[in-house]
């Protein structure tokens, strides 16, 4: 079953001027901005409280419960362990594989190789590059949930492939996704979950993604200017919107952190807003996933809070956007 007619409102953006204690250190003129970061002194607190709801579409139908609802408000995130398999996955696996070994993708910025090789890490925009997952991106178990926590028709703000081989696949810093959209692609608010269906088998020991629960209810602001074009050095090891090591302390003091782990088929929702990390994989197996962002038309990107100039539209797409490789 899959998600038909999605419907997109177009916005107009209005931006209300004020002067911020703690502003950012970007060139733009100073605008209220509900999420200050990448600022040039260190704030008065280590964070600052949610301003947006969490779960925003109990009302609307999808194929979520009520009580996993619930986890998803308290947690920030939500494992559903085998929504998919047999040939279904055997199927993604293999395009996947496709995707991952087209020759011509390797030197397109919209393809991101391990720092140290040139094997490909990341792949970006796959929604437009392969009609396979365009369709997942549709499916109602993956676009539907995403309603549900949202409250409205979903749009793919980012898509792509994460792959971790063996042995050499790198880790990743702690940081909070909305931290880099708000700052880099102009996403007000805290209206986008990400779903990550895990291809390869997940264990403690190919570095899953950790996250700290409870986390997506308090946003960190970090420290430091946006340089220009700084998408080419963070999507390869993110130096830049880290929350501090004294913020990250007190909140895995007071929630912990968890790493969901499973069988390949296995889909991870978390908020936009939770702080993750991974390690690296010094395990032989390989670890993968496709991984979709969903935000709702009403949060389109506008003009970057905090940085030179906006990102390139492979990593935040439009509602309705025509994307090629060839751009």
């Amino acid at each position: 079953m899959t998600v038909s007619n999605l419907s997109f409102h177009n916005v107009t953006a209005h931006k209300h001027y004020s002067e911020l204690a703690d502003s950012p250190s970007s060139q733009h003129a100073k605008f209220y901005d509900p999420y200050p970061s990448r600022l040039a002194q260190p704030p008065q607190a280590l964070w600052q409280a949610r301003q947006d709801g969490v779960v925003k579409g109990r009302h609307l139908s999808g194929p979520l419960s009520e009580p996993q609802l619930d986890e998803f408000e308290r947690k920030g995130f939500l494992f559903i362990p085998n929504l998919i398999s047999g040939s279904e996955l055997d199927e993604l696996r293999a395009e996947m594989q496709a995707l991952m070994s087209t020759d011509a993708y390797r030197d397109k910025d919209f393809s991101i190789t391990e720092p140290e090789s040139n094997e490909i890490r990341s792949l970006f925009a796959v929604h437009h590059l392969s009609e396979r997952l365009g369709a997942l991106a549709r499916d109602e178990r993956v676009a539907g949930a995403a309603r549900q926590v949202i409250g409205d028709d979903p749009y793919v703000h980012q898509s792509r492939i994460n792959y971790k081989p063996g042995f050499a696949g790198k880790g990743f810093n702690w940081h909070s996704d909305f931290e880099t959209w708000h700052a880099e692609d102009g996403m007000p608010g805290m209206h986008a979950v990400s779903a990550s269906l895990i291809l390869t088998d997940n264990h403690e020991f190919n570095g899953p993604l950790m996250l700290i629960p409870g986390s997506h209810k308090k946003f960190v602001p970090c420290i430091g200017e946006t340089p220009m074009d700084n998408h080419k050095r963070s999507l390869k090891a993110q130096e830049v919107g880290v929350p501090s090591p004294e913020a990250l302390t007190e909140l895995v003091a007071e929630h912990g952190i968890e790493a969901p782990k499973g069988k390949a088929g296995g889909l991870l929702l978390f908020d936009c807003n939770t702080l993750h990390a991974s390690n690296a994989n010094l395990s032989p197996d390989p670890r993968s996933n496709v991984f979709f962002v969903f935000n709702r038309p009403d949060n389109r990107c506008r003009e970057p809070y905090a940085a030179p100039q906006q990102r390139p539209d492979f990593l935040a797409h439009d509602p309705g956007q025509e994307w090629r490789v060839d751009k």
